[in-house]
């Protein structure tokens, strides 16, 4: 290449953006994010109102950790009623927190189990279980328990589904979770009443 050229030659692709470390299994794998409507509408129609409307947390596996484990249950891909939203569980081991990431759809915690903080863009916002958290469109965030003693459980839904319909696909991991146990937390499971 001449000197003072432009051109680089593209690096061979590594662990990023579209090639994530190996952590989760939902991370690498191909996803169903939002299904083809395809039929007459009376079929479809008739199809959404066959299907079940109760689904129960435990025929759903934990996935994760060490110290943030996730649970997703109703989404594109895994119940045919859904096909808009995605809700899952979280659970934050005893003073552990999850990955730093950012993505375009807000998404709403409710926290069922414990005390914790976000930081969104670098400002810090303090909850408990009773509370309902906003994580704005956009915003680069990380999710925290305070608790050194008792894991902290949240409920999370989102519209996330329909903003990659839209082609609003900025999902961008900053920083992995941990790959250690908090000190003293290395045999922590999540919860197994959900």
């Amino acid at each position: 290449m001449a000197e003072g050229s432009s051109e680089t030659t593209a690096a061979a692709p590594g662990t990023g953006h579209n090639q994530p470390e190996v952590v989760w299994e939902r991370w690498v794998k191909k996803r169903t994010f939002v299904r083809a409507l395809e039929g007459t509408y009376s079929d479809l129609q008739q199809g959404i109102l066959d299907q079940p409307r109760v689904f129960s947390t435990h025929d759903y596996k934990w996935d994760g950790g060490p110290q943030f484990f996730d649970k997703p249950m109703i989404n594109p891909q895994r119940v045919e009623v859904a096909q808009s939203i995605e809700t899952h569980l979280g659970a934050f081991s005893p003073g552990g927190f999850g990955q730093k990431h950012g993505h375009m759809n807000s998404a709403v915690f409710y926290v069922l189990r414990g005390t914790g903080y976000d930081v969104h863009d670098g400002v810090r916002m303090d909850y408990e279980a009773g509370d309902c958290l906003i994580v704005e469109n956009g915003c680069v965030h990380q999710h925290f328990n305070t608790d050194q003693e008792n894991e902290m459980v949240v409920l999370v839904m989102k519209a996330k589904p329909l903003f990659l319909f839209m082609h609003m696909i900025f999902q961008k991991l900053v920083k992995l979770p941990p790959k250690e146990s908090q000190p003293g937390q290395e045999t922590y499971t999540p919860p197994a009443d959900l």
